[in-house]
């Protein structure tokens, strides 16, 4: 077995750089949950862009049904349940089938 190694340290501008990225990532999400929140996107079309986009590939299901208009915390439960959704599912682990039923259910 290899030895664990540490991470090594970053400098000031490397932590920097690392922190504009971060910023730009969660705003680069933010942006697309609003376009859902607001109805300019539809959760079909949202998961079309996440298929060619890792940053929203990486939501969690829940976050994303969270930010549909009318879907709060007990209907995003209950709907991940009902369609046998893991509560720390990302979008890129949800297989086709759960992909078809998210389409489906919000259509």
């Amino acid at each position: 077995m290899a030895p664990v190694t540490s991470v090594p340290p970053l400098s000031e501008s490397q932590r920097q750089q690392a922190r504009a990225a971060a910023t730009q990532v969660r705003r680069h999400r933010a942006a697309a949950k609003a376009r859902l929140r607001t109805g300019d996107l539809h959760l079909s079309a949202f998961l079309d862009l996440a298929e060619n986009d890792d940053v929203l590939a990486h939501i969690k299901v829940v976050d994303l049904l969270r930010s549909l208009p009318r879907v709060g915390d007990k209907r995003a439960a209950d709907t991940m349940e009902r369609l046998d959704i893991a509560p720390s599912r990302r979008i890129r682990g949800l297989g086709r089938h759960q992909l078809a039923a998210l389409r489906e259910e919000f259509r």
